[in-house]
């Protein structure tokens, strides 16, 4: 099926993760190709690790106080970091997707811990943690597996760990609601794998040195003493992706030009806008999530009615250069799901459902 070409998008990247990289990122790598292959202990990555940092907590307005803080690896390392160096006794989690679930899965296998305790919602909907006698308190602030947004707010008397990895870059919060915000880059900050970075709290950072100084065996890697010391020197344990780094740069400073948190969460939820309108103003299309408090201004999930076949629809779309609109896997629905990060174009998403109109009428 060929699409015609005046209905396409400029860009036909989609994906919710790893997420569409602007053109003039990969041209500032290019440009800053000197760094690469040199060691990251030197000035001039430590400067970029410092820029990095910087950025960040402007972006962010962070507290007094709290640290922008880096390690190797990614969000999926990170829950087995706060399992071994964050959660002293049991934690308590809001479950309603795969990536929060994952972070309950990690606390529950641990034999240091006792069971967390487990608030649970269906796909397409939310739940947080309740109040008890848990010392974490965790949950998603996007669930990039359903297309569900949370609250971020305090709870309990615990520290408040915030999977941010698809909501960082997109979606404000009160940094000052959490403990530990943390996200890995390739969403929002249209950058690659590798690297996990968050805001941290004194109250989190005298938690990891409380429990190190009990004497619980904590691998390096997984230490959060370890990470926080070596951030203040901007610098990771082991050596950091440079293409990361770079490309994380070069996406902050464009997001503060632009206008800062403000106007980039202004221009997510532009998109995600437009696909929700799209799918409610037609007889084949509904969104996944059903109460629009809950709907993510980030990932658009979209249901099609059980005579669209989503799978013909995904296939026409890719053929005509319009990639990684697919439903997460687990799931298992008939489904679309666009990533609206901060560097799709408005203009793109609107092309997008003229194309949809499109490909679902020829298939029909």
């Amino acid at each position: 099926m060929q699409i015609p070409t005046d209905l396409l998008p400029v860009d036909g990247r989609f994906g919710s993760g790893p997420a569409k990289v602007r053109p003039e990122a990969l041209d500032y790598l290019a440009m800053r190709g000197d760094l690469m292959g040199t060691s990251h202990r030197q000035a001039p990555v430590r400067g970029l690790v410092r820029a990095v940092q910087e950025s960040l907590a402007e972006l962010y307005r962070i507290p007094e106080g709290y640290e922008v803080v880096l390690g190797n690896g990614g969000s999926t390392l990170f829950w087995d970091l706060a399992v071994s160096s964050l959660i002293e006794r049991r934690s308590a989690h809001g479950v309603f997707g795969e990536f929060s679930r994952k972070f309950a899965s990690a606390a529950g296998r641990a034999p240091h811990l006792e069971a967390p305790a487990v608030s649970e919602a269906p796909a397409g909907s939310v739940a947080l943690p309740e109040a008890g006698d848990a010392d974490v308190y965790a949950w998603a602030q996007n669930e990039t597996s359903t297309g569900a947004a949370a609250p971020v707010r305090r709870i309990g008397d615990g520290l408040v760990l915030i999977d941010a990895t698809s909501a960082a870059g997109g979606m404000d919060a009160d940094i000052a609601e959490t403990d530990v915000y943390y996200f890995a880059p390739q969403k929002n900050f249209s950058s690659d794998g590798g690297l996990w970075l968050a805001f941290a709290s004194p109250a989190a950072i005298e938690r990891a040195e409380r429990i190190k100084a009990s004497g619980r065996w904590i691998p390096e890697t997984l230490d959060f003493t370890v990470a926080v010391k070596n951030s203040r020197l901007n610098q990771t344990l082991n050596t950091p992706a440079l293409a990361t780094l770079l490309l994380l740069e070069d996406q902050l400073g464009w997001m503060l030009e632009l206008g800062g948190m403000e106007a980039v969460a202004a221009r997510c939820a532009e998109s995600t806008s437009t696909l929700y309108a799209w799918a409610e103003s037609r007889d084949f299309a509904s969104p996944f999530v059903a109460d629009p408090a809950f709907r993510s201004p980030v990932v658009a999930t979209i249901d099609l009615a059980d005579e669209i076949d989503a799978k013909a629809v995904i296939a026409a779309l890719r053929m005509n250069g319009i990639v990684d609109v697919d439903p997460y896997r687990a799931l298992n629905r008939n489904q679309l799901r666009v990533g609206c990060y901060a560097s799709v174009d408005p203009a793109d998403v609107e092309a997008l459902v003229g194309c949809l109109d499109y490909v679902i009428g020829a298939l029909a």
